[in-house]
């Protein structure tokens, strides 16, 4: 097999370590939020280590998500909550997935296809509690408190949980906070007085999980977390391990003389003779523009600074004039744990202005997945961009 050129290693031990972070912190079971293809790292592998190290669910965002994970075989309960009233209901309800609801037309929409295919569906209310965002708006909620009862009377859905989304959670302290959830409990508090108490409720997440016990109510709904990354940095890592290491193949290494210019619009020229090498990494592959000029990488253990502009497919680092010992071949690491010195996610936030949810999600194109720690044998699927499966491994990552 070809050697990857761009290669995302996928730490499931770590995974395993943070559910079992986020158990012990919350006081409850866990919801591992699993979108965006698992924030860049792998929906079924990261969905099952996460399952594996004692979660209880997963979570998604689109009903397409979840489908998905139902195809390959993902068993565990599953909620999406991204949803329209035109989303394919029958389909979600076929796979025995909660579908979260944040309109009476969404519900009405469900309780139709349930009634259609003859079968129950299983349904979470979403509730905007002060997010703004995705969730029953407040005007909205009596009637569709209303709806559920009398869908839940004939047997057309089962009421699985009522959740809420913080605005404010990575500001453990914010009133706010304890706000959305006093609104949510007096939500519940309703349907109990309709009789159609949930099974759950749940609103915490990752950073509420991590600093406010008191919000945990039946699970918690953690995302970013799950990964290894501190969702409030400036607190606390929480004893947390990033599970993504992202490592480049050095594809070239070559001599370039003082005065000379490198990559698109020379915005780099070199002030001496010098060393550079190519890494087979651009922004089609997540890597951002933004970091141009700024963005540094190991490799051997040493530290080297990128030199102009970042490609579409490719970046310059400057070796020095002794070539810094780095030949063709050899692995830079883009970023990693941080715990031998490399650059991090959060390195590559901070430079740009964003947060590493946005980094490590954003990891796409020619890159190839590599699973190691327990469970990598048989937690990845398929990925056909740039090889022709994922690759996995026993070992641990360093």
């Amino acid at each position: 097999m070809t050697t990857p050129l761009l290669t995302a290693t996928i730490d499931l031990a770590a995974v395993a370590h943070n559910v079992g972070v986020l158990r012990e912190s919350s006081g409850t079971d866990v919801m591992a939020v699993v979108k965006a293809d698992g924030y860049g790292h792998g929906a079924e592998a990261v969905g099952r280590a996460a399952l594996a190290a004692g979660a209880t669910a997963l979570g998604t965002a689109q009903l397409t998500e979840a489908l998905d994970l139902r195809a390959a075989g993902v068993d565990a309960p599953l909620t999406a909550w991204l949803l329209t009233q035109t989303s394919d209901f029958a389909a979600g309800i076929a796979a025995d997935v909660d579908l979260a609801v944040s309109s009476p037309r969404a519900l009405a929409a469900v309780v139709d296809a349930a009634r259609r295919t003859g079968r129950q569906a299983t349904v979470t209310l979403k509730v905007d509690t002060g997010l703004g965002r995705n969730g029953i708006a407040a005007d909205e909620w009596q009637a569709t408190a209303i709806a559920t009862a009398k869908a839940i009377a004939d047997q057309s859905v089962r009421l699985r949980a009522v959740m809420c989304h913080l605005a404010r959670g990575d500001e453990p302290d914010h009133p706010l906070n304890s706000e959305q959830a006093e609104r949510l409990d007096r939500c519940v508090a309703d349907l109990r007085r309709l009789s159609v108490a949930p099974e759950v409720v749940h609103i915490a997440n990752s950073p509420a999980a991590l600093t406010r016990r008191d919000l945990a109510r039946d699970l918690v709904r953690p995302g970013i977390a799950v990964y290894g990354r501190t969702p409030v940095p400036d607190i606390s890592d929480f004893g947390l391990i990033p599970a993504m290491t992202l490592t480049a193949q050095v594809v070239l290494v070559k001599r370039i003389s003082a005065g000379d210019g490198v990559s698109y619009g020379h915005t780099w020229v070199a002030d001496r003779d010098t060393t550079i090498a190519i890494l087979p990494a651009g922004y089609a592959d997540g890597v951002p523009r933004l970091l141009s000029n700024q963005l540094e990488v190991s490799v051997n253990g040493r530290r080297f600074r990128n030199v102009g502009r970042i490609c579409m497919d490719q970046f310059v680092i400057d070796l020095g004039p002794d070539g810094g010992g780095v030949r063709e071949g050899d692995t830079a690491v883009l970023f990693g744990t941080g715990a031998g010195g490399e650059p991090t996610a959060l390195d590559w936030a901070r430079m740009v202005g964003t947060i590493d949810y946005e980094i490590v999600s954003g990891i796409r194109g020619r890159r190839v997945r590599r699973y190691v720690g327990a469970g990598a044998d048989h937690s990845g699927v398929a990925d056909q961009r740039g090889s022709d499966a994922d690759l996995r491994a026993g070992g641990t990552t360093g």
